[in-house]
């Protein structure tokens, strides 16, 4: 949905550990919690709830651009808000509960 490509996994196919996402000059590694040998046959669901802590931040200089990217993707997303502090921010939440912000200094 965000337009990364997979540059480097674990192992092919959808069912991998960890693996390395490129999109432009970001590179962002991700890793599952659990190694498959490890991994529980249900998600436990105290580690989820904690995910919603959890915010990544990612530059974006046309949050607008971002906001109808996903749009047109079939996500139902709020339009972009301007922080107190300035910044232009869209938030969204991923699969997992975690919190996406794409932000950049509001013109």
């Amino acid at each position: 949905m965000l337009g990364f490509t997979i540059v480097n996994q674990s192992e092919p196919g959808k069912n991998f550990d960890w693996g390395m996402l490129r999109l432009d000059d970001a590179v962002l590694m991700l890793n599952t919690a659990y190694e498959r040998d490890h991994r529980p046959s249900t998600p436990d669901q105290s580690r989820l709830i904690a995910h919603e802590d959890t915010t990544f931040f990612f530059s974006c200089p046309d949050v607008d651009a971002a906001y109808v990217h996903l749009c047109e993707k079939g996500l139902t997303v709020t339009p972009p808000t301007i922080a107190p502090y300035g910044m232009k921010q869209l938030y969204v939440k991923d699969p997992d509960g975690y919190v996406l912000c794409f932000q950049w200094p509001a013109a």
